[in-house]
Formats: structure tokens, sequence, C-alpha cells
């Protein structure tokens, strides 16, 4: 499960900020998930509370936010939600597609004290 580890680097990149702003803990942290990105929300919310055991962010609440799939369909030149990799275009079944959103993991936000 890769997503303990996320978990592990996301609380080392949160403590460096604690650290930086002479804060003590975390509060709240705000994390955007791509529907896209081979990350499982519902995992990693399981994961984080185990890797924040005794770091700053213990206690803290994580608030993940899944971010749609987005593409480009070169065939028809649209654009559109898709719901996974491999997915043809759903207006004109073509598979000539760029994905333009929805394959981050990022930390958007977090609160701290």
């Amino acid at each position: 499960m890769h997503e303990m580890s996320l978990c592990l680097s996301m609380i080392d990149l949160v403590a460096e900020r604690v650290r930086a702003e002479g804060a003590r803990r975390v509060l709240r942290i705000g994390v955007d998930v791509g529907a896209l990105g081979h990350v499982e929300p519902q995992a990693l919310a399981f994961c984080f509370e185990s890797a924040a055991r005794r770091t700053v962010a213990e206690g803290a609440q994580l608030e993940i936010r899944v971010v749609p799939g987005r593409a480009y369909c070169f065939d028809c030149g649209e654009g559109m939600t898709i719901r996974q990799h491999g997915d043809p275009c759903p207006r004109c079944g073509g598979g000539a597609l760029r994905i333009e959103d929805g394959e981050q993991l990022r930390v958007t936000e977090m609160e701290i004290v």
C-alpha cells in the first residue's frame, strides 16, 4: 500500500513547515487527490492516522478533495471529464486523449498552531 509512504512524506513536508513557522502542531491538512493519480482516498485517510502518530500531525484532521480527471480529445477537439486512464472520449469515442488534470497529490493548505 503506497498510501502509507505518501502519508509519511506528506507528514515530513508538513513538519518542515511547522518548524519553519515556529509552530508546535498541525490542526488540519487539506490535500487534493487526482481521480487518475492511482491514490485511493480512503486508503490515504486510513494510513494518515497511523503515519501521524507521535508527530506534530497527530490528531490533525485530514481533508481530502478528489479532483476529477480532465482530458482533451484530439479527435473531436473537446475537453471532458474521464473516470480512468484508457477511457475513450465520451463524445466521439476517440482514444487520442491528453490528460490535463486529475493526476496530482498536493498538500493545498494546513492549519498550524
